[in-house]
C-alpha cells in the first residue's frame, strides 16, 4: 500500500499538472467507488482545481468554492489507495478502462482515472464540502507521522499499552505510516517490533521519533525522482525487502515474522539483542 512519502510526492505531481483545470465530470465507474451521497459530484462541474495535498495516506483533490462572493463552501474529493489503487492521468479516456473505479474529466486537458489491480475494489472517493478534515474518513486520523512533535508521540505511546509496530500503523495514533514504514523506522530507531509502547523509556522515544523522520525523508527524496508512483520493491529499505540478506547496518541475517497476509522483518542484532523472534503468531514474543 503507498505510504505516506508516497502519496505525498505523487500529490505534489498531480497539483503540478492538474492545478487550474476546470471539471468537467466526475463519473463513478464501479458502484463501490463513491462513498458519499451529499454533495453530489454535480456540484463540483465547473469548478477549477485549487491543488492537490494530502492527508496520511489519502489524496485530496480541492476544489475552490462557486459563485462570485465566494460564499459556497470548497468541495474535496478524498480518495484512498487503498493496496492496489492508483490515481494517474488518462489519456485514453475508454468507456471502461481495466480496473476503473472512478473518473475526472477536465475541460481542455487529460482525465485522472482511479484504478484497482484485482478483485477486492477497496479502493474509495469521499466528496466532502466544507473543511475534508473534519468528516469521515479524515476526522478519525491522528496526526501525519512526519508533523508529529516528539514530546505528542511520547505520550501517545505511554498512553496506550499494545506493541510498538501495531502502533505505528494504526492510523488513528499516526497517519501515513504502514508495514514498510514501520520495519524501517523501528529497524532504524533499534527497537523491538514488538515492544509494548507503555515500556518504551524517554530515549526510546527520542530514536522513534528522529527514526520516523527520517525515514519518511528517506522515501519521499526516492519518489520525488519518479514521474509516477513506484512500487513496493523499490523504495528504500533496509530490511523491509530484504529477510533472508545481510543487515546492512550490522551484517547480521534479516529475519521476519510470518502472518497470514504480511511480515514483520527486523534484525535480531540491531533491535532485539540477538534474540530470533518466534515465527508463528501464537507465540509468546519478546517484549
Amino acid at each position: 500500500m503507498p505510504e505516506l512519502p508516497e502519496v505525498a510526492a505523487h500529490a505534489e505531481r498531480l497539483s503540478s499538472a492538474f492545478s487550474g483545470a476546470s471539471l468537467a465530470r466526475f463519473q463513478p465507474l464501479h458502484p463501490a467507488a463513491l462513498k458519499t451521497f451529499d454533495p453530489r459530484p454535480a456540484a463540483a462541474e465547473g469548478r477549477t482545481l485549487a491543488a492537490v495535498g494530502h492527508r496520511g495516506k489519502y489524496l485530496l483533490l480541492r476544489f475552490g468554492g462557486s459563485g462570485g462572493d465566494g460564499a459556497a463552501p470548497d468541495l474535496t474529493f478524498v480518495v484512498h489507495l487503498m493496496q492496489a489503487g492508483r490515481l494517474r492521468v488518462d489519456t485514453q479516456q475508454t468507456r471502461k478502462p481495466r480496473g476503473g473505479m472512478a473518473r475526472w474529466t477536465f475541460a481542455d486537458r487529460d482525465a485522472l482515472l482511479l484504478t484497482e489491480a484485482g478483485t477486492e475494489r477497496r479502493a474509495g472517493v469521499w466528496l466532502v464540502a466544507g473543511d475534508p478534515l473534519e468528516a469521515e474518513p479524515l476526522a478519525r486520523l491522528g496526526p501525519d507521522a512526519h508533523a508529529i512533535g516528539r514530546d505528542e508521540l511520547a505520550q501517545r505511546l505511554a498512553g496506550v499499552s499494545e506493541r510498538v509496530h501495531g502502533f505505528l500503523r494504526d492510523q488513528s495514533h499516526l497517519a501515513g505510516i504502514g508495514r514498510l514504514l514501520a520495519n524501517e523506522v523501528l529497524h532504524a530507531a533499534g527497537i523491538s517490533p514488538f515492544a509494548n509502547t507503555s515500556r518504551l523509556d524517554g530515549e526510546a522515544a527520542d530514536r522513534l521519533h528522529s527514526a520516523i523522520g527520517a525515514a519518511i525523508e528517506r522515501g519521499l527524496a526516492a519518489e520525488r525522482l519518479l514521474e509516477d508512483m513506484g512500487r513496493s520493491a523499490d523504495r528504500p529499505n533496509d530490511v523491509h525487502h530484504r529477510v533472508g540478506e545481510e543487515c546492512p547496518a550490522c551484517g547480521d541475517t534479516v529475519r521476519a515474522v510470518e502472518y497470514r497476509r504480511y511480515r514483520v522483518a527486523y534484525c535480531p542484532a540491531c533491535q532485539t539483542g540477538g534474540k530470533v523472534l518466534a515465527d508463528n503468531t501464537t507465540s509468546r514474543f519478546l517484549k
